[in-house]
This record gives structure tokens, C-alpha cells and sequence, in this order.
């Protein structure tokens, strides 16, 4: 068993190694130098007082509200002051403050070129003909099944079990070197919305302990936001990797021995522990333990975390949905933005246009560009 195992890490190491030499898998890799904000660009936004924000249109009223409620919040003579130490905001990733359309959420992205355009891996039959089914389906957004969707959450994992969580988080930084598709000059590791950073920016520079609640894997996510988010890498809850060890076998976790001579951590390849909806929820409840005053989302996956910060809070909170509006700089869709603002407005939440109010997304070189399909790749 010990044999196998060192054999397959042997093996997934070589696959993370070779893949950055070998990105030119069908989606777009060829597009001129990015124009977009680079990681370091992005990495360097500091915004401490009002006068720091660069990326908001100057009559923005998010802006507006959120510069009101910090200055409140830090004020000790304000009502609406809040003691530091309940000075806790959290914030969804994909859609809230990184990009998510271009055509669809990074892993679900990486999974198509896992199964499809990876020549180290060898995908069994069926995960083969599900990906080249939905390909098609993700990049023109006509949209998944309910069961679609579900096997696709499976497969996430199942692409990589055998993988160490290094040679995971490998694998991740070298597809973020790849361009987004229907954006141009924009790669995926630098697809983050610079207003939103900046909010974070300035969250975390007056006194706010910033979360990311997210249903991105936590591998995943901590590699994109590594060295450019300014969130410390354990105040990150996101959807569960499950993990077992090359030596395992059918022995429980809790009853079997790890010898680090012998057996490495892997990936196991069942399926993420989702942390959507009310999971994001508990884990607040779990990883922070305190209730947020701000809460910041872009769909009706956030919901959980927008209704709880709101919800019989002795502080004054808020909630922002971030609607994707903008079909110019972005890949917006006007129907299902005007759908969330209206759900939005009835529940009492805030609601931030990406046409209207961002001065720029990604960099001044980002536009909307014609749809890179790999149907039939």
C-alpha cells in the first residue's frame, strides 16, 4: 500500500510541475500582455482615510454609507459607535470581489481543463463524457441542471483525490497565470474588483477584523488570495477539502496511526462540505464566534450571512449585495441583476451597481470581448 502511495504523489507531483509549460489547453492563453491590475498593483491598494478610495465614482452611495458607518463605528462619542474588538465584517469571494462570469467560477473552470485538456491526467469514462457534455453549457451560460450541478460539485474533488494539498495549491497558482474567457487581458489570479479590495482595504486599516465567508474550496481560495487580500489566511472559512492519508486504507481517521516516514496527506476526492446558504452561518458561529455588523455578498448564496448580521444585532450593521450590472467592462446580466436588486431591496439589504458606481473593475484594458468557446477541443 505504502508503495502505491509514494507512487502516486511521485506521480501528481510531476503533473504539478509540467503544468505551467503546458497551459495552451484551449482556453485563451495568447492574448496580449494583461492590462488589467497586476497582483502587486492590487496587492499595494491601501486605503486608510475617505480621501484614499480611487476605484469608486465620486457620487457612489455605497462610498457614501460605508465611510459614514466606519466613521461612526471607530467614534467613541458617536450612538453608533462600535467597541473593536465587535468591529467584524465578512465578505463572500466569488461575485463580491472576484470575478465569477468569465464564464463561470474559477475551480468549476479548472475542473473542465482537468478532465479535458490536462495530458498528465486520465479522467475515468464517465467524468470524461460529463465534462465535454457541460463544457459547452458553462461557456455559452445556458445553464446547468440541478443534477448537473451537483455531480459538477462532486467532480471538484474527484479530479484531484490522490493529490497533496501542495501539489493542489500548485496546480491552482499555474491555471491562475490562464486568461479568463469573454474578458480581455485579464488573467484569472488577477481577476479581483479593485472597489471592493479597496472596502476591505479600508475595513481593515480602521480597526474591523475582515472574514471571508465563501463557498470556494479553502484550498483554492487561499491560494487567490494569498499576498494580495488583505485577510490572514485563518480567517478564511470556505467549503471543506476532504483529506485521508496514503496509508489509511478503510481504518477510520480517528483510530489510525499517521507515520510521517511512510504516508503523505492527500486530497480523497469525496465531495466538498458546501458552505452555502445557512452553512455560511455556522461558520460564523464555528470560526469566528461573533456575529458580524457588516456583511457583504452577490447572490442568494450569501443570503445566510446578510439575514444573520442583520438579524437582532446590538450594533449598527448593514448588508451589501454587489449586482452584477455593468455589459460593458464586464459579462453583466441585466435580468438577473435587476431580480437580486429587487429581492435586495425588500430584505433590507444594500445594494452596490457594478455599471454605476465602480470608476473601473479590473484596469482600464478590461472590456467585454467575444465568448472563447472549447466545445469539441
Amino acid at each position: 500500500m505504502a508503495g502505491r502511495g509514494e507512487k502516486t504523489i511521485r506521480k501528481h507531483k510531476f503533473y504539478a510541475a509540467v503544468l505551467a509549460a503546458s497551459l495552451g489547453f484551449g482556453f485563451m492563453t495568447g492574448a496580449p500582455a494583461s492590462e488589467a491590475a497586476t497582483r502587486e498593483e492590487i496587492a499595494a491598494i491601501r486605503v486608510e482615510k475617505a480621501r484614499d478610495f480611487q476605484y469608486w465614482n465620486d457620487d457612489s452611495p455605497t462610498k457614501r454609507k460605508i465611510i459614514r458607518f466606519v466613521e461612526d463605528a471607530i467614534n467613541p462619542n458617536s450612538p453608533q459607535f462600535i467597541p473593536a474588538e465587535s468591529r467584524v465584517a465578512v465578505f463572500d469571494m466569488d461575485g463580491t470581489f472576484y470575478c465569477e462570469t468569465a464564464p463561470y467560477y474559477f475551480q468549476e473552470v479548472m475542473f473542465l481543463h482537468r478532465a479535458l485538456h490536462d495530458e498528465f491526467y486520465r479522467p475515468d469514462k464517465k467524468m470524461a463524457a460529463f465534462a465535454k457534455k457541460v463544457a459547452p453549457k458553462i461557456m455559452n451560460k445556458t445553464g446547468l441542471t440541478p443534477a448537473e450541478t451537483k455531480t459538477l460539485i462532486a467532480y471538484l474533488t474527484k479530479a484531484y483525490e490522490g493529490m497533496t494539498p501542495e501539489e493542489y495549491s500548485a496546480y491552482v497558482r499555474a491555471f491562475m497565470q490562464t486568461n479568463e474567457d469573454g474578458l480581455t487581458n485579464l488573467k484569472r489570479g488577477e481577476a479581483f474588483y479593485l472597489p471592493m479590495v479597496e472596502i476591505i482595504s479600508y475595513l481593515s486599516n480602521n480597526g474591523f477584523a475582515v472574514y471571508l465567508d465563501t463557498a470556494c474550496g479553502a484550498l483554492t481560495t487561499r491560494e487567490l488570495v494569498a499576498g494580495i487580500i488583505p485577510v490572514p489566511l485563518d480567517r478564511i472559512a470556505a467549503s471543506d477539502f476532504g483529506f485521508t492519508s496514503t496509508n489509511m486504507g478503510e481504518d477510520a481517521p480517528n483510530g489510525h496511526f499517521y507515520d510521517r516516514r511512510s504516508e503523505k496527506i492527500v486530497i480523497s476526492g469525496k465531495p466538498l462540505v458546501d458552505n452555502a446558504k445557512v452553512r455560511k452561518i455556522f461558520s460564523i458561529l464555528n470560526q469566528i464566534g461573533k456575529k458580524p455588523v457588516l456583511a457583504f455578498g452577490n447572490s442568494m448564496g450569501d443570503s445566510g450571512m446578510l439575514e444573520y448580521t442583520l438579524q437582532d444585532n446590538p450594533y449598527n450593521s448593514a448588508a451589501f449585495l454587489v449586482l452584477c450590472d455593468d455589459t460593458q467592462r464586464e459579462l453583466g446580466n441585466l435580468k438577473k441583476a435587476d431580480n437580486l436588486k429587487s429581492f435586495a431591496i425588500r430584505r433590507g439589504w444594500n445594494t452596490i451597481s457594478m455599471r454605476d458606481e465602480f470608476r473601473t473593475i479590473y484596469g482600464e484594458g478590461v472590456t467585454r470581448a467575444e465568448q472563447a468557446g472549447i466545445a469539441g477541443k
